[in-house]
C-alpha cells in the first residue's frame, strides 16, 4: 500500500482539503484501498478539531465531506511511514525538511509540483481570507490531485504487480 500525507500549518484548511480531494479521486481512479492517505499540521495548536467550518462548506458544495477529519500534528514516526509528505507552501516544505531522518527527506515533495494546469508553487491560506479562498484552495487541490493520481499510478501498479 502507498501512503501519502498532506502537510499545511495547522491541519484545518489546505491539508484536510487536499486528503478529502485525494480520497475521491482516488476512489474513483480505482485506488481505493490501495492508496492511503492523511493529513497533518506544522504546528498542533487545532489537534482534535474538525476542518474550519469554511472549508468543510466549500468542499461540501462540490460533493467532498470533511466532517470526519481530525487535526494532528506531523509525528517523527510519519517520515517512517509515509512514501510521500506533501507540503502546501515552501514553509511547510522546509520545516518537513528539516526534522526528516537522512534517508526520508527524498519523500518531501511540494503538493503542486503534481499540478497539472496551475503554476503556482504554493496552496495560499484561506485562514484570514474570505469565503473565496476556500474554492481556490478546492480548485488547486483537484488540480495537483489529478496529476498526483497519474504521477503515481506506475508505482501502484509495480506494487498491484509484486504482490501478485
Amino acid at each position: 500500500m502507498m501512503k501519502i500525507l498532506f502537510v499545511c500549518t495547522g491541519n484545518i484548511c489546505r491539508s484536510p482539503t487536499a486528503e478529502g480531494v485525494a480520497r475521491r479521486w482516488f476512489a474513483v481512479s480505482g485506488l481505493e484501498g490501495v492508496v492511503r492517505v492523511d493529513s497533518a499540521g506544522t504546528q498542533g495548536f487545532h489537534c482534535g478539531e474538525a476542518p474550519d467550518p469554511r472549508s468543510q462548506t466549500a468542499a461540501l458544495r462540490r460533493g467532498y465531506d470533511l466532517s470526519r477529519l481530525r487535526a494532528r500534528k506531523v509525528e517523527p514516526k510519519d517520515f517512517a511511514e509515509f512514501d510521500l509528505l506533501l507540503a502546501m507552501d515552501r514553509e511547510h516544505f522546509e520545516y518537513l525538511q528539516d526534522r526528516a531522518p537522512e534517508g526520508c527527506k527524498h519523500k518531501v515533495r511540494m503538493f503542486m509540483s503534481y499540478a497539472q494546469t496551475s503554476r503556482r508553487d504554493d496552496v495560499p491560506d484561506p485562514y484570514y481570507g474570505g469565503a473565496n479562498g476556500f474554492d481556490a484552495v478546492l480548485d488547486l487541490c483537484e488540480d495537483a490531485v489529478q496529476g498526483l493520481v497519474e504521477a503515481i499510478m506506475p508505482e501502484v501498479n509495480r506494487r498491484r504487480q509484486s504482490v501478485s
